[in-house]
């Protein structure tokens, strides 16, 4: 942490009226055995009022708040053989991060204990967890009342509303955030005065007011950056494109990464998907046509979900685009929280609704419900064989496909695609027939035991079933299995 990032800490905890939940001040007090109380009580408090972090600090007075400098130098003080940071960190359970930071205000020394907030549950020191009570610490057994908030608040943490940047000044905010693109993409009128600007970016969650400074959250930069590389946590979130030699991942042809925020970024993303992919050409009496390969409906909304409902815990990874010879991968991060058999007709439910919400107000993707159905539609529209959705512990995936005759597919691709066909049938209130089913595959009427054989395939595999109204088998109706 730099120094500027400190001093920041220091003046909003000056300029706090009192000590509180989360913040507690010494002068000079190093007793072990108090600090891991405080260390315990301090991060509970935080989970409680729903802030990031807890803080120690040691040379301010508890009464003006004015620097005073301490004595206390952490790194000279031991237990036994032990170093106090390591003995404190040894009897919390479960364990959290807490660093110990050092700085001069001043002339003066001021020691400063950053400690984050609990996650899943009440953090104990010494077998006992604590908790603050206005300016008392206290067992948190005597309040459970504010256990359950602690457990309530810990659920209800989301990835959104972390900070993914703290302790800045105004200017370094509208700096880092491209500010006009939020309001364009808004569509509302860019405010005249910084002060107005800011407080929309409050109040829509880029970003979050201290006493002395701004934070910015992880929903602000993920979406707004002008560059997610500023953010050191975000910078492996980054959505990558990247086209291959043939159908395999031996040979990249190109590569781009879209290091703009995903809400200004997008489309960046999309349009240079857009201009690489290929088309086929159709010539006219007068003039030659080009059409897209795939649906851009299709790859747009496939985009925006795999953005919106990718799981930003797991470290290390991003949203990839990936461009095949004869297939287009869309990847995110994270395994999806309904299953992929029921893409088509269930209400999405996401991991980051705070995102979701916005990409939606920002017309990036459709409103709840209809967006996968729209993209398969768009995918028969184009006679494409049906997209193919795998997942596994770590990752989403949908596969798209070029054009493919139908003795070109096998018999999951069928299967797949009168699955799909089915469901889009009673999701917009038909049901799938032998004649809708040919009309979906291109067959000819002549080759009707084809649909048939098809059909028997995929009601075989436990995924469609002959409605309870069909009254005759010439002219049979079928449903999802879940109907």
């Amino acid at each position: 942490m730099t120094d500027k990032e400190l001093k920041t800490i220091i003046e909003d905890i000056q300029a706090s009226p009192r000590e509180c939940e989360w913040v507690e001040i010494k002068k000079d007090n190093s007793k072990p055995e108090l600090i891991g109380e405080y260390v315990s009580a301090l991060a509970n408090g935080a989970a409680y009022m729903g802030q990031p972090k807890g803080y120690l600090a040691f040379g301010i007075d508890d009464s003006s708040h004015a620097i005073v400098g301490t004595k206390f130098s952490p790194k000279d003080e031991k237990v036994g053989n032990q170093e106090i940071e390591n003995w404190i960190a040894s009897l919390l359970n479960p364990r959290i991060d807490f660093c110990i930071q050092e700085i001069e205000v001043s002339g003066k020394r001021v020691v400063l204990f950053i400690i984050d907030s609990v996650k899943d549950t009440p953090v104990k020191f010494k077998g006992t967890a604590y908790i603050r009570v206005g300016s008392y610490k206290k067992p948190l057994s005597e309040h459970p009342e504010r256990e359950r908030k602690i457990w309530q608040n810990s659920r209800n943490s989301c990835f959104e509303l972390s900070v993914a940047k703290s302790g800045l000044k105004d200017d370094e905010v509208l700096q880092l955030i491209d500010y006009p693109n939020v309001f364009r993409l808004l569509q509302e009128p860019l405010p005249e005065n910084k002060h107005a600007i800011l407080q929309k970016l409050e109040e829509e969650k880029v970003v979050c007011k201290r006493p002395s400074c701004f934070d910015i959250t992880n929903l602000g930069a993920i979406l707004f950056a002008h560059d997610l590389r500023t953010f050191d946590s975000l910078a492996r979130k980054a959505v990558r494109v990247i086209f291959y030699r043939g159908n395999d991942r031996l040979h990249a042809m190109k590569e781009l990464v879209e290091w703009k925020g995903y809400a200004i970024g997008f489309q960046s993303v999309v349009d240079y998907l857009s201009e690489s992919l290929p088309v086929n050409e159709e010539i006219g009496r007068s003039q030659r046509k080009e059409t897209p390969v795939y649906p851009p409906i299709a790859i747009r909304e496939f985009v925006a979900n795999a953005l919106i409902h990718q799981d930003f815990s797991i470290s290390g990874t991003s949203p990839v685009i990936e461009v095949f010879q004869s297939r287009l991968e869309i990847t995110n991060p994270g395994k999806p929280l309904i299953d992929i058999l029921r893409f088509i007709d269930h209400a999405p439910i996401s991991r980051n609704e705070k995102l979701a919400f916005i990409m939606r107000r920002m017309n990036f993707c459709e409103e709840r419900g209809s967006g996968v159905d729209r993209a398969i539609s768009e995918c028969e529209l184009y006679q494409l064989p049906a997209p193919d959705f795998t997942n596994e512990e770590a990752y989403t995936r949908v596969s798209m496909f070029t054009p493919k005759a139908m003795r070109g597919m096998n018999k999951e691709d069928k299967i797949r695609a009168c699955y799909q066909h089915c469901c889009l049938q009673y999701v917009s209130g038909k049901k799938m027939t032998n004649e809708s089913l040919r009309v979906r595959l291109n067959i000819t009427p002549s080759n009707y035991s084809t649909a048939s054989r098809i059909i028997s395939d995929t009601v075989g595999a436990g995924l469609i079933k002959l409605d309870d109204a069909t009254r005759s088998r010439k002219y049979a109706q079928y449903v999802p299995v879940w109907v």
